[in-house]
């Protein structure tokens, strides 16, 4: 049996869960309110920074040298949110764990066409997302649309490795998968540098897996926006199976 509700996340989301809506409602707004001109203060000192790394829909989620953003602050489906604080081509990394299942297929496309335009050439944006080709029956139950995990009831997505690399190549990126479930049930990884975007939910950094057992992992994947004065990336092709 899949154990779900044990990493630090999925304990504060399950808590939340037991309260009435109504209560959640006010409190997420009132944490909003909160966070908002901490969140928009480091954005503004972030103009003169080299490198520029945003995280989106952080969820109280900090990492050093990272500012952290939440939907009130950078709306992924708003461009105008993001254009007070960068011009095209600007930012060096983006990254978003747990984000674009939340999205439906339109608004995917428009969230990753916005992260392209505000990268810069040879920038990325890291994406994880809920694995649709996890073997576990109980994984999948948790984290498909509608399903029993936490934050489950608002998914609009279940991706497997390939639906959401062709997302990002029909946008424009070079895509590098970094860790997967394939069809057959067999997982793929590399060692990413957890410096370029920590994914907590992975199989290294989820308190919830140990040796040779994966409990929980992501699909996790780089989108680079091509430079042209650089020699083409790798696309997605298959990692090596651990």
């Amino acid at each position: 049996m899949l154990r779900f509700g044990t990493s630090s996340r999925s304990r504060r989301s399950n808590a939340r869960n037991w309260l009435p809506q109504a209560l959640r409602d006010v409190l997420r707004r009132a944490r909003d309110r909160w966070r908002r001109p901490r969140q928009q203060r480091e954005l503004w000192a972030l103009a003169p920074a080299s490198p520029k790394k945003i995280v989106i829909g952080s969820a109280g989620s900090r990492f050093k040298g990272w500012v952290s953003t939440d939907e009130n602050v950078l709306d992924l489906l708003q461009e105008e949110t993001w254009s007070p604080y960068f011009s095209r081509d600007d930012l060096d990394a983006i990254l978003a764990e747990h984000v674009w299942e939340h999205l439906d297929a339109g608004e995917a496309k428009e969230a990753a066409r916005i992260c392209f335009q505000f990268l810069k050439p040879g920038g990325h944006l890291r994406v994880a997302v809920p694995d649709g080709l996890h073997p576990d029956p109980s994984y999948i139950e948790a984290v498909r649309p509608g399903g029993t995990g936490a934050g489950a009831e608002d998914h609009k997505v279940l991706y497997t490795y390939a639906s959401l690399r062709d997302l990002f190549v029909d946008t424009g990126f070079d895509v590098r998968l970094q860790e997967y479930f394939d069809e057959h049930g067999r997982f793929h990884s590399h060692e990413w540098d957890p410096a370029d975007g920590m994914i907590l939910r992975s199989k290294r950094f989820d308190s919830r897996n140990s040796p040779g057992q994966l409990f929980y992992t992501s699909i996790i994947l780089d989108a680079l926006k091509p430079d042209p004065a650089r020699a083409p990336s790798s696309s997605g092709a298959p990692a090596a199976p651990t």
